[in-house]
């Protein structure tokens, strides 16, 4: 099984991602560690990614995707994954991925990522994240998890969570 968690920086995606590859006694890739480096000096800069720079950043997870499956593998990958041609495009490693798609409104996002410390992706980059992000629809079949509570309250709906990945159902809002 392979899940993404996907949504703009700061929404959680690899607090919450973590915390579900713990659970399932999955690997945990996390997505940022995979990008070149020009596309790290690129966000420092404030200069958001265009998708020639996505395409190899994205071809790069999907190979490891692949890894993962064909090994047998169990993996929860933290991606913003903001577009569905992105999704689309992990799918090649993975065509049965399971989207966990942590939602947010911009003022609380932004308030996450002025008090997140130590990250390359400045505030000032989250308009172009929400003028980029295309929500999953149905098609996708995403679990739809809104980070409005505070993590403390997200990570106590934590065994929920893991029942609906491991089902086939989607119900919620989480």
């Amino acid at each position: 099984m392979i899940i993404v968690a996907m949504g703009v920086s700061g929404s959680g995606k690899t607090t919450l991602g973590r915390a579900l590859a713990r659970e399932l006694s999955a690997e945990f890739l996390e997505g940022d560690r995979f990008h070149p480096e020009a596309n790290v000096a690129k966000m420092s800069r404030g200069e958001p990614l265009e998708d020639a720079d996505r395409w190899p950043w994205l071809d790069r997870l999907a190979e490891e995707l692949a890894r993962i499956r064909q090994a047998g593998g169990t993996a929860v990958l933290a991606c913003s994954a903001l577009k569905r041609a992105y999704r689309g495009r992990l799918r090649r490693g993975a065509p049965e991925l399971r989207l966990l798609f942590l939602k947010g409104d911009k003022a609380l996002i932004r308030e996450r990522l002025r008090a997140r410390a130590q990250h390359f992706m400045p505030p000032g980059l989250l308009d172009s994240q929400f003028a980029s992000l295309e929500e999953p629809g149905p098609d996708e079949s995403p679990i739809v998890i809104d980070v409005t509570p505070p993590i403390a309250i997200l990570m106590g709906r934590l065994p929920q969570l893991v029942r609906a990945v491991l089902s086939s159902a989607r119900p919620g809002p989480y």
